[in-house]
């Protein structure tokens, strides 16, 4: 899925994908893959597929990348 990462002020961060890479232990991880190739580690996803946690994580991710809260993420159609 393409998306985009801006700033409270609007600002685009960055472009990219999310995905959903399978760890060796069989679990699910939520990460974020810029179109300039950054890969972005999100959070295990849940057992039952609840994304809560995984994306928590992945905004903390976020927040450690660009040093800026309130960081938004938008699919882009």
């Amino acid at each position: 899925m393409q998306c985009s990462i801006s700033s409270r002020a609007g600002q685009v961060l960055a472009k990219g994908n999310l995905l959903i890479q399978k760890e060796e232990n069989g679990e699910l991880r939520l990460s974020f893959q810029t179109n300039g190739g950054k890969l972005i580690q999100g959070g295990i996803i849940a057992p039952d597929g609840d994304l809560t946690e995984a994306s928590e994580v992945l905004f903390r991710e976020f927040y450690e990348t660009w040093r800026m809260s309130n960081i938004t993420l938008t699919a882009i159609a």
